[in-house]
């Protein structure tokens, strides 16, 4: 990884003092989120479904025990990455903030989908709450922190989740954001590619611009989701010195066969080889 620039640094810092992060509520005894959204407006979102390759069609209902099994490990992702216990607290103030309606042509509609993304984001909701069993973790590389959740939301509900992602890029394409200190920020965002894995999968790309103890600071965040049956697997990736989309794409690949092969009663092994 390329040594940051100083503003980069900055954010570094910050982000060690907990300048730009606040502590949410811990998670359960399943490692699953608990924790609220950040404004009324991060409620689920529905929309219709994409079309994407199927899976080996998996039959049985996410246990608990199976999604603690589903999860990534850091022998997935490969050296530098660091396991971390404390993933389901982070939270990142630069996704926290109020959206500019008057910058969108549509005026409140778009706004709305975009303060959606930014709440989701922030409180670890992106495909709802799950309505079965969950379970989350992270890892860290340098400045960069990787958060990999997995859960049962309900295949409807992640068909209609899947296509509001696909929508974003075009709606929420560049718009304005007023933080809590009145700060103005700027958000970019596009679409991302993303492995053949899974019922269907969605990846973007957010740029994030701001200050940090004065100085200007740029967050850039991958953000992907993927279903396999009724359950769903969300990798957010990024940090104040860019993205590994590498590291993302390995994330999604490892994990969506993981998840597939807990959901056809299998035992997945520590470092489960990619297909495809």
């Amino acid at each position: 990884m390329d040594r940051p620039s100083r503003p980069a640094r900055v954010l570094a810092s910050a982000l060690a003092t907990g300048t730009l992060l606040v502590t949410a509520a811990c998670a359960d005894g399943t490692g699953s989120p608990e924790a609220a959204p950040a404004s009324p407006a991060a409620e689920q979102s529905p929309a219709s479904p994409s079309p994407s390759s199927p899976s080996p069609g998996p039959t049985r209902a996410l246990t608990t025990g199976g999604a603690k099994a589903a999860l990534i490990t850091r022998a997935d992702l490969g050296d530098g990455w660091n396991q971390v216990n404390n993933a389901a607290s982070w939270r990142d103030k630069l996704l926290a903030g109020k959206v500019d309606v008057a910058s969108f042509l549509n005026g409140r509609t778009g706004s709305q989908d975009c303060q959606k993304l930014l709440d989701s984001l922030y409180s670890d909701t992106l495909l709802g709450r799950p309505v079965g069993a969950s379970a989350l973790t992270g890892f860290t590389n340098g400045d960069a922190r990787l958060l990999y959740q997995v859960g049962d939301y309900g295949k409807g509900s992640l068909e209609k989740s899947l296509d509001w992602m696909k929508s974003l890029a075009q709606t929420c394409g560049h718009f304005t954001v007023t933080g809590s200190d009145g700060g103005k920020r700027t958000v970019r965002v596009v679409s991302s590619a993303l492995p053949a894995v899974g019922d269907g999968r969605q990846g973007l790309t957010l740029t994030v611009q701001g200050t940090a103890d004065g100085a200007p600071v740029t967050l850039v965040l991958d953000v992907a989701a993927v279903r396999a049956g009724s359950s769903g697997i969300v990798v957010t990736n990024g940090g104040p010195s860019g993205v590994d989309h590498g590291a993302t794409e390995t994330a999604v690949r490892q994990g969506a066969q993981r998840l597939q092969q807990v959901l056809a009663g299998k035992t997945p092994s520590p470092t489960a080889t990619a297909t495809g």
